[in-house]
């Protein structure tokens, strides 16, 4: 029997029974939970659609589970600092977390902190990446967003701090949330902040496109995959439809209700805390701090399902299901590595630096030189054959040309191999 194609995933600060919680859209039937601790607020994320995580509240180190295995406690990964939000690159070569005002950023593959981004002025409140993966987005108590480029910030000059490509700077109070819409380097941005506002921007100019004024502070938004409506989520439990697609839509407005789309959900009873929206997007997913998840239905704004929670909820999203969530005896297909809490710390130091680090997985693996160095490596040897200081003239030569030759087919081996294998596991029903 094949898995359900969406789920539900929350979390709730009380976590007396469990941490997370995996449920059946349509159904509500709990499906999976995932014991150990509890998570804080905008720090759920799926790595490669493997590992789930999340941020202990109030803790310095991360909640990590194998994503198909509903019967073990979670692993850590232990951070610098208390970590305030957290995301992951979708193609899970990338974590990013907020602790306290700066940003660290890991590459997942080889566990080295890359990054440590300090141009916020107060603690980071929430990040996330663009569907493509090119920038991230941060947004902080000192009432600003960053628009990041990824490659600017892996960049192998160390003598210069890394600048965000965009400072958008046009709220008053902190912000709470953030959300990246679509296509990747030319979405657009929506930021909810205290001051009773969101703001809609373009992500590759900067620049502000819509701004909406409510009559009570935004705690959470998000976009519908189409971008036809924002929805905003109120401090006084209500949440707000705004229509993208009115006629007379000005840069600025203050939020009425009317027949164009602007409307208001109401049923919860305290501030919420996390939207999300479902791929087609006719169902609308919300969680607050009245200790409970709901499910709307867009065109009739009718709540359709609540799920208690034991405490108030701090994540909820509806996610498409990772191939492995529901194969019992599948395996992530790489233990994650050690993770550094040092910018720039070589392996060599280990533990004696300070280091803290966790290893993840049954099996650890030595590390070696990968597909793509050997690659870049032998093209810097052929390249280099027709240089006679390197390799002379005559016999000598044409050894060397047979050896690189044989090198290529044993590389393009390798290649196909590896290209038959991800077809298979792409295409393998689930």
């Amino acid at each position: 029997m094949a898995g359900p194609l969406e789920v539900i995933v929350s979390s709730d600060s009380g976590s007396q029974l469990w941490n997370c919680t995996v449920f059946d859209l349509h159904s509500g039937s709990s499906l999976l939970s995932y014991r150990g601790g509890n998570s804080a607020a905008r720090t759920l994320s799926v790595l490669s659609g493997d590992y789930l995580l999340s941020a202990q509240l109030g803790k310095n180190f991360i909640n990590v589970w194998e994503i198909q295995r509903k019967d073990q406690l979670q692993q850590k990964i232990v951070c610098p600092g208390v970590v305030m939000c957290l995301t992951t690159s979708p193609d899970g070569l990338f974590l990013a977390a907020g602790v306290s005002d700066a940003i660290y950023l890991w590459e997942v593959c080889t566990g080295k902190l890359l990054s440590v981004l300090s141009r916020h002025y107060q603690d980071v409140t929430c990040l996330k990446f663009t569907d493509d993966g090119s920038h991230f987005v941060s947004g902080a108590k000192d009432n600003l967003a960053l628009v990041w480029s990824l490659s600017s910030v892996i960049q192998l000059d160390s003598s210069h701090a890394p600048e965000p490509r965009h400072v958008l700077s046009r709220h008053s109070l902190p912000i709470t949330d953030l959300h990246c819409g679509l296509m990747g380097a030319q979405a657009r941005v929506a930021t909810a902040s205290l001051d009773q506002t969101v703001k809609v921007w373009e992500l590759s100019s900067g620049e502000l496109l819509l701004s909406v004024l409510f009559d009570v502070e935004i705690m959470s938004v998000t976009f519908d995959s189409c971008e036809y409506f924002l929805f905003c989520g109120g401090s006084d439990g209500n949440i707000f439809q705004v229509s993208l697609c009115s006629q007379n839509l000005s840069r600025e407005k203050s939020f009425q209700s009317d027949s164009e789309g602007n409307q208001v959900y109401k049923g919860h009873r305290n501030l919420v805390t996390c939207l999300s929206v479902s791929m087609d997007g006719t169902l609308l997913l919300s969680g607050s701090h009245d200790e409970t998840v709901r499910l709307w239905d867009v065109q009739s704004k009718q709540s359709i399902r609540c799920l208690s929670h034991k405490g108030p909820v701090t994540n909820a999203v509806i996610m498409a299901a990772p191939a492995n969530m529901f194969l019992p005896d599948s395996r992530p297909a790489v233990p994650l590595p050690r993770f550094s809490r040092h910018l720039l710390a070589s392996d060599a130091d280990g533990g004696e630096s300070g280091e803290v680090c966790v290893r993840l997985g049954l099996h650890t693996q030595d590390e070696e030189e990968t597909y793509l160095q050997k690659a870049d490596k032998l093209n810097s040897l052929m390249n280099a054959v027709t240089d006679k200081s390197v390799f002379g003239d005559g016999e000598n030569t044409k050894v060397r040309v047979a050896e690189l030759e044989e090198e290529v087919q044993t590389l393009k081996k390798v290649n196909k191999d590896l290209y038959d294998f991800s077809s298979q596991l792409l295409t393998k029903p689930t």
